[in-house]
């Protein structure tokens, strides 16, 4: 029998972890006189997310530089891989590895308030404040990416939708791209990189699981699939993504 590429994960073969699949909160041994379950090696990040978040961050730098010395040209080659980027992560988020799909990490404002009381441990995926900070930050990105793509500096610059939206949706976008978006990512971007240093502080290290993929987890923790099947799926998938990011960039040319 064969396996879907986008199945995602074993069933755990016990009635750990406790609550929903948004989110791991493990018994307390102290307080139920259970034995610490042992740890193991668990596939949390899929190659697929990995790639994405570090080319994600690499582009994003790079559109900054290029924005501030004026090179409109590769800025804009920049805009249109973050635009399939953000493509592929929006549809990975839905088909791809367990701890990527949105739905492990939605969470309750009741799950929030546990956790910034540290009544309930996200140590799998992301934690209810991380999960904030990604999606603000691919929505933040969204944006920016629209408004670019719309925008027009009326002198030699102008986004390939420009000619297909009104004037006064035009103004808008340019407005926003330059004038908020690029400082609202700023911030997002520097609260993001601040909660990473505070908890690695804290004895919670965020980048090198980004970087090998596994955490050191009971070992009932359910694992994202991470095949070579999966990775040739993610491989057509960003392709797709692509060849849409290529069309949206022609369409300035009718």
């Amino acid at each position: 029998m064969t396996h879907s590429p986008f199945a995602h994960y074993h069933e755990p073969l016990c009635t750990l972890p406790i609550g929903s699949a948004r989110g791991l909160r493990f018994i307390s041994n102290n307080a139920h006189g259970i034995h610490p379950m042992p740890h193991t090696s668990v596939r949390i990040w899929d190659l697929p997310t990995r790639l994405f978040h570090w080319t994600l961050a690499a582009c994003v730098v790079a559109l900054v530089v290029t924005a501030k010395l004026n090179a409109m040209d590769w800025h804009f080659r920049l805009g249109y891989c973050v635009l399939a980027l953000l493509v592929f992560r929006v549809v990975w988020g839905l088909v791809g590895g367990y701890w990527s799909r949105f739905k492990s990490f939605l969470f309750t404002p009741g799950q929030f308030a546990r956790h910034l009381a540290g009544k309930e441990d996200h140590s799998a995926g992301h934690s209810p404040l991380g999960a904030l900070s990604v999606f603000a930050l691919l929505l933040a990105l969204i944006l920016q990416v629209t408004t670019g793509l719309m925008s027009d500096d009326e002198i030699s610059v102008s986004g390939p939708l420009a000619r297909h939206v009104s004037g006064e949706l035009v103004s808008t976008a340019t407005w926003w791209h330059a004038r908020i978006g690029q400082y609202l990512l700023y911030v997002l971007v520097g609260l993001h990189v601040l909660a990473i240093l505070v908890y690695a502080v804290r004895g919670k290290k965020l980048v090198g699981p980004m970087i090998t993929g596994d955490k050191q987890l009971p070992s009932a923790t359910p694992s994202s699939r991470d095949s070579a099947g999966t990775r040739v799926a993610a491989l057509v998938l960003l392709a797709a993504a692509g060849a849409f990011a290529w069309w949206v960039s022609t369409l300035g040319s009718f």
